[in-house]
């Protein structure tokens, strides 16, 4: 209907232009739920306990500078813009601006533009971009604070099967495998690591965050997804230890990887099996 609509009064092109400010928006509240997710986690397991103040909530505190902690003016809370015209630095005092801010608001714009362009204008469009817009949260939070929140890996489970109930990316019973299997995979995985060296070599969000992935795109897709976040992360691990970027000791957050994979798996992942398929002449 979207798509007839736009055709019809012949704004089709318009949209995309638009697309991308919805990506930068998205982003800029994207990187509110980064930083304050994490912190109101760990408010919760450590600081209530120990009489902490609460760290504001997503939506309602006003953004504030982490240097100098005034209130950002709106005009310098634009996404993107306002890192570039205040060349990263706080307006009140000058501090440095992370640059994971305009990273995320970049980064999400291009992905979601890019979900648009593939599915086009329809339904399962806006199902799409919201599964990719918890993927780009959940892989920062997973990169910068080794977690994977319940608060987004179990509501995009639930979503995932109740978008495959009404006909999404897959039925709802290769879903509801797919589920099951996606947490059971890693779940054994992380066992066998356990018992053969005594070490945990995952935590449990990541089970969770497969069994959402299985949920989106069924128990078919796991396998591919599994390959794809494993070999990248083989070959960027590899990488970076011989680069000498990251000691072999040190933990790698393997959520990003999941999320990369599983994005790539909505969108294109019928004709990566397909070229599989052809490539080993299956």
């Amino acid at each position: 209907m979207i798509e007839a609509l736009a055709n019809a009064q012949g704004i089709e092109g318009w949209l995309y232009p638009l697309t991308v400010v919805l990506g930068l928006m998205v982003g800029s509240f994207l990187n509110v739920v980064i930083v304050r997710i994490p912190q109101r986690l760990q408010w919760q397991w450590h600081g209530k306990a120990k009489g902490f103040p609460k760290p504001p909530g997503i939506a309602g505190a006003t953004s504030r500078c982490p240097h100098c902690r005034q209130s950002i003016r709106w005009r310098d809370n634009l996404p993107l813009v306002s890192f570039l015209a205040l060349k990263g630095r706080c307006h009140w005092c000058s501090g440095e601006i992370s640059r994971r801010y305009p990273l995320v608001e970049a980064m999400c714009a291009a992905l979601t533009l890019i979900v648009v362009w593939v599915l086009g204008f329809e339904w399962l469009t806006l199902a799409a971009l919201a599964f990719t817009w918890c993927l780009i949260a959940l892989a920062v939070i997973d990169l910068e604070h080794f977690l994977l929140p319940d608060c987004i890996t179990l509501p995009l489970l639930t979503a995932g099967l109740i978008v495959s109930a009404m006909g999404g990316f897959t039925d709802l019973i290769s879903a509801l495998v797919g589920a099951v299997a996606g947490y059971g995979i890693l779940w054994a995985v992380f066992q066998a690591f356990r018992i053969a060296t005594g070490k945990e070599g995952m935590g449990y969000g990541d089970f969770k965050l497969l069994a959402a992935l299985g949920a989106w795109m069924g128990w078919q897709m796991l396998p591919l997804i599994i390959l794809l976040s494993a070999g990248t992360g083989a070959i960027i691990g590899i990488t970076m230890l011989v680069l000498k970027i990251q000691e072999r000791s040190q933990p790698v957050p393997f959520g990003p990887y999941l999320a990369g994979g599983g994005w790539l798996a909505l969108l294109c992942g019928t004709d990566l099996n397909q070229f599989y398929l052809a490539l080993t002449g299956l």
